[in-house]
């Protein structure tokens, strides 16, 4: 069943939030007084589609419906999740979940992305405090995972654990900070360093390029993957955080930053701040910089994704998510249609997969090629603990045929059709499917092995009985035209 998620107020959070739930299936409510909401919005969701599907190795389900609506009682109506991403002013918070709690389901949830009031604050007041809490994210939203979920004693154990259930099944990570502070956690560190780098400016020690160059050159690529104690540990060398305390704690009673003071916020520094960023990025279109910025992020996230670490490990576990129940994720003698050829990768093309010309580069079809041919291995039988048990299949021959083209974020499909699985032999034909079209195929000959040896040898029973399944199944499929071009067609 498709559930409904509320935005009330669709500014850069709220349009992140709009996408974050309707690429993974939700229909999305909208309220929001700007007549231009529509666009800005529709502008963000284009972004998004860009980047968002190239982060999960499994398919995002269908994407949801979109509406938007003139009254708070409309978009509330039915939504079982509902954002509010007004403008940071306490009077209109509480005049905007007052209109929401009037006509919202009684068991709908209510987060804001207040950066900075406490949800007591927020409550304040309220119909049905328990209701409302703090949802605060990190833009981009539909690209960042961290989810700052901070509650009360008003807030129910019942109600706290189906927030963290809903943002986890849209791919988010929802870090629960039971007690509450003004600006949460992050944005305590974040004011910090802002603090610092306004000093930074005013002093003329650096401009805001330089001061950029130092965080994302340096530790803001370890904060990226290990955060900020983690990498201190590292620091420590092999007598760890022990050590690395005892090294520089000492240095925090020196006067090395102004934290506790703030610089005079006048025209002239605005100015030379907005004049230096100016400078520094105004080649640069927002919509521009915002591409850069997703480019760069699915970059960091997929590379910590092959390690299973950190932003990564959080992705891994949603494309688990997303294929269970699926024919990605089944066995042979369970797969839907096996009569016909098989399912055996749905994804999008991710940013980091395109060259020069905006197209899927040519090392990129073999990839997909060879995700086909491990799920089909795997969907056989010849799984992690079959090789482990020192069995597997190893690539002899692969032919590649270039059809059509795909560009970042082009939703595909691949499907195999077995052609020969008898003995040591696995003769198996890939094609890629996107928007209805034959985009490439790939037909790879495999001979079974024993790892032990390295030479070849049948299967075991279990997949040897996998493989008559299918080729029973598949025996009234025609022979592709574009096989046997380069690997002889059996006799």
């Amino acid at each position: 069943m498709t559930k409904t998620a509320a935005i009330i107020g669709g500014g850069v959070i709220g349009g992140g939030w709009a996408a974050r739930f309707l690429l993974n299936g939700w229909n999305v409510r909208v309220f929001d007084p700007d007549p231009e909401a529509e666009r800005k919005i529709g502008e963000v969701l284009a972004n998004a589609r860009r980047s968002l599907p190239g982060l999960s190795d499994a398919p995002l389900p269908e994407e949801g419906k979109l509406t938007f609506h003139a009254e708070i009682a409309d978009a509330v109506a039915g939504a079982s999740w509902i954002q509010e991403s007004v403008p940071e002013r306490l009077d209109l918070k509480h005049k905007t979940f007052a209109a929401i709690q009037l006509a919202c389901d009684k068991g709908a949830l209510i987060g804001s992305s207040t950066s900075g009031f406490k949800p007591s604050e927020l409550q304040d007041g309220a119909a049905v405090p328990a209701q409302i809490f703090v949802a605060h994210p990190f833009n981009p939203v539909y690209l960042l995972p961290l989810i700052e979920v901070v509650t009360t004693e008003e807030n129910t154990a019942e109600v706290i654990a189906a927030a963290k259930d809903t943002l986890t099944s849209v791919g988010l990570y929802p870090l629960h900070v039971k007690k509450e502070i003004d600006a949460h956690i992050a944005d305590r560190f974040l004011e910090a360093v802002w603090r610092e780098a306004l000093w930074l400016v005013t002093d003329g020690i650096a401009n805001t390029e330089e001061i950029d160059n130092a965080i994302r050159y340096g530790f803001g690529l370890r904060w990226a993957q290990m955060g900020l104690f983690e990498t201190y540990r590292v620091a420590g060398g092999e007598a760890g955080m022990k050590h690395f305390m005892a090294q520089f704690g000492p240095c925090l009673s020196w006067p090395w930053t102004k934290l506790m003071d703030v610089p005079e916020f006048t025209d002239e520094l605005v100015d030379l701040i907005a004049g230096q960023s100016d400078e520094q990025s105004g080649m640069h279109s927002i919509r521009e910089l915002e591409r850069i910025r997703d480019n760069n992020l699915v970059g960091i996230m997929r590379s910590l994704k092959t390690q299973n670490w950190g932003a990564g490990a959080l992705l891994k576990d949603h494309d688990t998510l997303l294929k269970a129940g699926t024919d990605l994720a089944k066995p042979a003698a369970e797969i839907a249609e096996p009569g016909k050829p098989i399912l055996t990768v749905q994804r999008a093309v991710p940013l980091d997969w395109t060259d020069y010309n905006g197209h899927m580069t040519e090392a990129r079809y073999l990839d997909v090629f060879s995700l086909a041919t491990d799920r089909f291995m795997e969907m056989v039988g010849c799984d992690q603990d079959y090789i482990a048990a020192g069995m597997s299949y190893f690539t002899a021959e692969t032919h590649i045929r270039h059809i059509d083209e795909m560009l970042a974020g082009t939703k595909f499909e691949t499907r195999t059709q077995m052609l020969l699985g008898q003995g040591k032999k696995l003769h198996l034909y890939h094609t890629i499917y996107a928007d209805g079209r034959e985009i490439a195929t790939g037909e790879t000959f495999l001979l079974h092995v024993d790892l032990s040896t390295r030479r070849p040898c049948d299967p075991k029973p279990e997949v040897a009985a996998a493989l008559a399944l299918i080729a029973e199944a598949q025996a009234g499929l025609p022979y592709p035209e574009g096989a046997g071009r380069s690997i002889r067609k059996p006799e």
